[in-house]
């Protein structure tokens, strides 16, 4: 995988990774998710950063071993990551592991509040690796979390 941005330590570079059926925000489960849409958000993150004078990338996959790959690919490149790993937030070791190993700071977000729903969306694998989590705003989760990362690299 090639990434278009390179770490040049001049600029700080956030990497926001979105996991399975992300995709199908606006018409996926409205009620719990809104109807904004990936794009949309993805328009937010981009203005977002160049407000604030910094890159991101953003990416989405359904495929647990692209978002691990990605992750890895991440290392000397990116400052932080935001990841919002969907379903794979209650089930991948795999990819609280490649958080582990690579040494990025990382935030964990969610449009829905976890730990307000189903039983079994009440585990986060990726919260026992992530410095801090957004959960419950929808959409506006994601400003806050680049914010939020912007927050932490500065410290």
């Amino acid at each position: 995988m090639v990434w278009q941005l390179t770490h040049d330590g001049t600029m700080t570079h956030i990497l926001i990774l979105n996991g399975p059926n992300l995709n199908l925000l606006g018409t996926r489960q409205p009620e719990v998710y809104g109807t904004t849409t990936l794009a949309d958000i993805e328009t937010t993150c981009v203005d977002k950063a160049r407000i604030l004078g910094i890159e991101v990338a953003f990416r989405q996959s359904n495929h647990e071993g692209v978002l691990i790959d990605w992750i890895q690919d991440a290392k000397g490149k990116f400052d932080g990551i935001i990841l919002n790993a969907g379903g794979y937030t209650h089930t991948s070791i795999a990819i609280m592991d490649a958080i582990s190993s690579v040494d990025i700071p990382t935030l964990e977000l969610h449009l829905s509040d976890i730990h307000a729903r189903e039983d079994f969306r009440q585990t986060s694998y990726i919260g026992k690796v992530a410095f801090d989590a957004i959960m419950g705003h929808g959409a506006a989760g994601y400003p806050m979390a680049i914010d939020r990362m912007v927050a932490k690299l500065k410290n």
